[in-house]
């Protein structure tokens, strides 16, 4: 038997709906239409540092529906969600769901461990946009002012090759997590009838 709570309509504040999708398309932008390394992608890579700190931000100041005490991880609760998808009843939450829950802040770590990696090996951004290579040349740079520095120049070239396996690997489970997400969105907009897409639209209101 399918039973479904009362209906509970979303309401994304603009801040949210703003960093979701900003969000979205500069993560789209560097996987996309900058070239890794270049001034544009590091350049990118830094707003979108400032887009996820105002969200995280809003997460401990905005609205209730907006803040992480409303869709905290619950291991309890998505066993719970579980079960009410596969006996096919239907609970409505006011923030995202527990399942959603999880997706979330999985989303977030990687992308400030992209972050945290991007700044580590890219340094300040570069002025001119047109600089295609511009931690590394910073690196080199660095290492060419020390002329006895050969051990050194090891060790920072295996700890970038680090940071830049590291910042891969987040980048490639980001893609994933993001597929699993827009999957995750179209099954619970068939299964419960709410349109989750919609309620993130900008002029939703």
């Amino acid at each position: 038997m399918n039973t479904t709570a009362p209906s509970i309509r979303r309401r994304w504040d603009p801040v949210v709906k703003i960093t979701h999708w900003s969000i979205a398309i500069a993560v789209l932008a560097n996987a996309v239409f900058t070239e890794e390394g270049s001034g544009l992608h590091i350049w990118v890579g830094y707003g979108l540092a400032a887009i996820l700190g105002l969200r995280l931000l809003w997460g401990l100041i905005g609205p209730g529906e907006a803040r992480f005490n409303a869709f905290w991880p619950s291991p309890r609760k998505a066993l719970a969600h579980l079960r009410e998808i596969r006996t096919g009843r239907s609970s409505q939450h006011a923030s995202h769901n527990p399942l959603g829950a999880f997706m979330v802040y999985a989303i977030w770590g990687c992308l400030l461990t992209i972050i945290a990696t991007g700044i580590a090996m890219a340094g300040p951004p570069p002025i001119n946009l047109a600089d295609n290579d511009a931690g590394q040349r910073g690196a080199t740079e660095l290492v060419r002012s020390d002329q006895h520095g050969e051990e050194h120049d090891e060790g920072g070239e295996e700890e970038e090759g680090l940071l830049g396996e590291v910042h891969e690997t987040a980048a490639n489970l980001l893609y994933l997590l993001i597929l699993l997400h827009l999957a995750g969105v179209l099954f619970e907009t068939r299964r419960s009838g709410r349109q989750v897409l919609v309620a993130m639209l900008p002029l939703q209101r």
